[in-house]
Parts: structure tokens; C-alpha cells; sequence
């Protein structure tokens, strides 16, 4: 077994979460399988932001993430939870800034909002929503930050107004506020290093994007460049990795999963396993390292193509206490 401990003792301890896609699942097992993340020591769970599936057929079955989140929030006591992430374009900020408030009530305090820019287009098109170019959503992506924090915080207590190129209030409030002051953490998700590492360093607590650990190298040395110009200091943000996970101690299954996971993304095997964390529970901790070393400290236990109990319990037993302080 490896040693224990954190990679890089000059990086926080990583924390380690689960993210349940509602694609292709009922209901009773994700919520199962969110009950038994809690009960084996995992920091949060997440859904994600869709209406229909993003891996395979995207004509599967697929439930509304927020509304999960909703009962998930009734269910759980002590896991944080959130949506990895959700869209900017789907709803009016102020719109989500109510729901958000309403399920951080409902959890007691537990909701980390997550929010991002918005890629899938074929669903956009499908279910009548416009979906503008890049440079329009990462703008709506900074305005709704913006307005976000505004409702949460003077909103709370008195109207606020907002004049955004893409979004306008007037005389709003956010009443009953958030348990969580001054607000819920705040979520960035996406990669772009021009606009999207700005709005990070401008209002997020915790950001997340894919990648290599050299993707995040690099990907930080920028972000901690937007935060100096921002007067933020970067170690404030946690930042954090999505990798579709698979842990067990028979090589061949391993090997499987990854073939699977290949063909449901439509990718080549060795460029899909480059995106997950797969292997025995002393290869997984290398990997993991490896990102730790990169400067992620948040981990989160992505899908493969059919859930695997058993990994995610293999997981929190043999891989998660080699990171905790002792």
C-alpha cells in the first residue's frame, strides 16, 4: 500500500465527491446510491445540468437536475450538495438564485452552487432554447455571477437594481435568504482561459474544468494571474477535477470498463482512459497524486457507463483515508 498522506503538503488536502448523472437511472437508485455516499464519507454529491443524456444516446431517459437536488436535500443530513454545473442559458439567473436559495433552506446550509456557461447544443435546439456563441454565454455567465451575489447578499435585505448587457432587475429582493452567509460557495465550471478564468477569479470559491494534470498546471499559473489582477489570493479557490471512476483489483474488468467508456464517448480507448481515474487502489492513488501535485484539491468520482457499487465503496475504503490527515 502507499503511504499515506497528502501529495503535495503545500496544497490543501483534497476533499473527494461523487457526481450522479440522472441519465439512465431511476430515481429510488440514484437516490440509494447518494445515501450511501454520504454514509462511506464522501464530502458532496452532485448531479448535473441536463435534459437529456450527454454520454450515449442522448435519446435516454434523463430527470431535471435541480429538482432531483431538491429531494436529495430532503433526503440526505450531512453530505454538501450541488449541480456540476448548471447551464447559464437555461433559466434567468434570478430565477435560479431562488431556486438555489430555496434548497440551501431545504439542506440546512449544504448547497455549493455550481454555474457555468453552457455546451450542449443539440439539446438547446431540441427543446427551443436559445443557445447564442461563445463570447454571448460567457458574458451571461459573468452578468448572472454578478447579479447572483447581488440577490444573496443586498437582496436580502432591501431591493437592488442590476443593468447588465443581458440581464436587468428592478426593485428585486431574495426573501427568505439563504441559510449560508454571506452566501452558498460558488461554483465556476469551465476552462477558458480569457474570459472564464476571470469570472473565476472574480467571484468563485471553487472551480472546476477537465484535464490532465499538465492542463492544470498551466490552467492555474493563468488563474493565479486573473487573481492577482483581481485582488484575490488563489488559494482561496479550491479547484477541481471530474473523472469518470473505476476502481477495482481485477485487471480485466478494469480494461472493460475502459472499452465501454471509450465507445460511449465516441473517443479512442487510450484518449478516454486519460480521462478517467481506473486501476487497482494503488494505481487510482498515484493518479490522483499526480493532480494533487498539479494543484486540485477536489476530486470527484465520476460515471462510467453502468453505476459499480462496489467501486465506489472500494473508493472510500482503500483510497480516500490515504488522503485525510492523520
Amino acid at each position: 500500500m502507499n503511504a499515506p498522506g497528502p501529495a503535495n503538503p503545500a496544497v490543501r488536502a483534497p476533499r473527494f465527491s461523487v457526481q450522479i448523472p440522472q441519465q439512465d437511472i431511476p430515481y429510488p437508485e440514484l437516490a440509494e446510491i447518494a445515501l450511501e455516499a454520504e454514509d462511506l464519507g464522501y464530502d458532496s454529491v452532485w448531479v448535473f445540468d441536463h435534459f437529456f443524456p450527454i454520454i450515449g444516446s442522448p435519446e435516454g431517459p434523463c430527470m431535471d437536475g435541480w429538482t432531483v437536488l431538491a429531494a436529495l436535500a430532503a433526503l440526505t443530513r450531512r453530505v454538501r450538495l450541488g449541480v456540476l454545473v448548471t447551464g447559464v442559458t437555461y433559466r434567468h439567473p434570478s430565477v435560479l438564485a431562488k431556486m438555489a436559495t430555496t434548497i440551501d433552506i431545504i439542506s440546512g446550509g449544504r448547497l455549493d452552487f455550481g454555474l457555468g456557461g453552457a455546451w450542449f447544443d443539440l439539446e438547446h435546439r431540441a427543446l427551443g432554447i436559445p443557445f447564442p456563441g461563445i463570447r454571448e454565454r460567457l458574458e451571461r455567465l459573468e452578468e448572472a455571477l454578478q447579479l447572483t451575489r447581488l440577490l444573496w447578499t443586498r437582496g436580502t435585505e432591501g431591493k437592488v437594481d442590476f443593468e447588465g448587457k443581458h440581464y436587468q432587475l428592478r426593485e428585486a429582493h431574495c426573501n427568505p435568504a439563504p441559510v449560508q452567509k454571506p452566501h452558498p460557495p460558488i461554483m465556476v465550471g469551465g476552462g477558458g482561459e480569457k474570459r472564464t478564468l476571470r469570472s473565476v477569479a472574480r467571484h468563485a470559491d471553487l472551480w472546476n474544468t477537465f484535464g490532465t494534470p499538465e492542463v492544470f498546471r498551466r490552467k492555474l499559473s493563468i488563474l493565479r494571474a486573473h487573481c492577482e489582477a483581481e485582488g484575490r489570493n488563489p488559494d482561496d479557490i479550491e479547484s477541481s477535477v471530474l473523472l469518470a471512476t473505476y476502481v477495482s483489483e481485477d485487471s480485466r474488468s478494469v480494461e472493460r470498463v475502459v472499452k465501454e467508456t471509450a465507445a460511449k464517448m465516441g473517443r479512442p480507448k487510450e484518449e478516454a482512459r486519460q480521462a478517467m481515474l481506473v486501476g487497482d487502489p494503488d494505481a487510482v492513488t498515484d493518479r490522483i497524486r499526480e493532480y494533487h501535485d498539479a494543484g486540485v484539491t477536489h476530486i470527484f468520482f465520476g460515471c462510467v457507463p453502468v453505476w459499480d457499487r462496489p467501486s465506489l465503496r472500494l473508493f472510500a475504503a482503500e483510497v480516500i483515508p490515504r488522503f485525510r490527515d492523520v
